[in-house]
């Protein structure tokens, strides 16, 4: 998000006549999440006074300068920051925990996906996890249970920046998915705009003339029948982004334990060049996917993905906790020795994080 402010200064020049200066100040800010405008405009004017003292001779008139701001503010999406060919870097929240939620939003994540196709939660766990990610001014995507208007309507209304649809095998599928996110008569969306999150409960008045612009509409391709059709789902018009599923593809290919195999891979790798052959700003689409152990972050971006989810918070706290017992459990078995060796060590850096 940038702020713009401009200064004009009006003063009286000696022949009595008007002269103004303008000055310009843009400073950046970081984005904010939904519920947002997409531009607020602040007028503040200061009026010009005069002031009239008797002195020895005559009257003396000071002219008091007139001063104009106009501060201008134009947040950072996640489709303004993708248009600006930014590489976008998120997680995803499967415990649908508030706390785990704003921990990843100040860690700095540049988006959240709040999941619930695989995690316990529905609407109202979400909900919150919006509220904490909002705190922290990350933007949230939801991914939905299944692509259906319901869940679609339901999602919308709690203003995340980004909504995703599980399983997209066709563009029919993918058109049907962009029309649950449009008013009528672009699409079937019911309509309460005026007293839900999505448009600050009604108090943001330029919400039906920029959730359009504003939304990431994010289509799963999954499977063997949606890897076929990559590139004409991604050429649906409303379709921003496309986000590859290696595990459920594997499971369509037959590979449901080895995610790996080279075949899973060869087909994720057909999907991805039919995606990155489209012009995302000419009616194509951005790739987007989530790391694997055996692709990571790095391999993703090399290979041209423009949002790339790291990890799981709940696969990271495994992790982390099966790393915890496994230190003290050898601890026990390696004998004092060893734990004075690494002991004072390993309590410095757990408290330092």
């Amino acid at each position: 998000m940038a702020a713009t402010t401009t200064i004009t200064t009006t003063v009286l020049s000696s022949l009595g006549e008007p002269v103004s200066f303008s000055s310009t100040n843009t400073k950046p800010l970081s984005h904010l999440s939904f519920p947002f405008s997409a531009s607020k405009t602040l007028n503040l004017t200061a009026k010009t006074t005069s002031i009239k003292s008797t002195g020895p001779s005559d009257l003396s008139t000071t002219t008091v300068p007139t001063t104009n701001i106009s501060i201008s503010t134009s947040p950072q999406t996640l489709k303004s920051r993708l248009h600006n060919g930014e590489t976008l870097y998120g997680l995803f929240l499967l415990s649908l925990s508030p706390t785990l939620a704003e921990i990843a939003g100040l860690s700095g994540y540049d988006f959240v996906v709040v999941d619930m196709e695989h995690g316990p939660g529905g609407i109202s766990e979400a909900l919150s996890c919006l509220r904490a990610l909002a705190a922290t001014q990350t933007p949230a995507i939801l991914r939905l249970p299944e692509t259906c208007p319901t869940w679609a309507k339901k999602a919308l209304d709690l203003g995340p920046q980004g909504i995703m649809f599980p399983m997209i095998e066709s563009s029919k599928e993918a058109r049907k998915a962009v029309s649950y996110c449009r008013f009528p008569p672009a699409g079937i969306r019911g309509s309460a705009h005026t007293v839900v999150r999505a448009s600050s409960y009604g108090i943001d008045e330029g919400y039906l003339s920029n959730y359009v612009d504003q939304l990431l509409i994010m289509c799963q391709v999954e499977s063997t029948e949606g890897v076929k059709r990559a590139e004409e789902i991604a050429a649906v018009e409303g379709v921003d982004c496309i986000q590859m599923g290696p595990l459920d593809l594997s499971a369509s290919m037959g590979y449901l334990w080895d995610p790996g195999n080279k075949k899973v891979r060869n087909a994720l790798k057909v999907a991805e060049k039919s995606v990155l052959g489209t012009d995302p700003l000419a009616g194509g689409a951005y790739l987007s996917g989530f790391a694997m152990p055996h692709d990571g972050p790095l391999d993703l971006r090399t290979r041209g993905y423009h949002m790339v989810s790291g990890a799981v918070d709940v696969g990271m706290f495994r992790s982390a906790a099966v790393e915890d017992v496994r230190r003290f459990k050898t601890s026990l078995i390696n004998g004092s020795d060893d734990e004075q060796e690494h002991g004072n060590e390993a309590d410095e850096k757990y408290w330092s994080e």
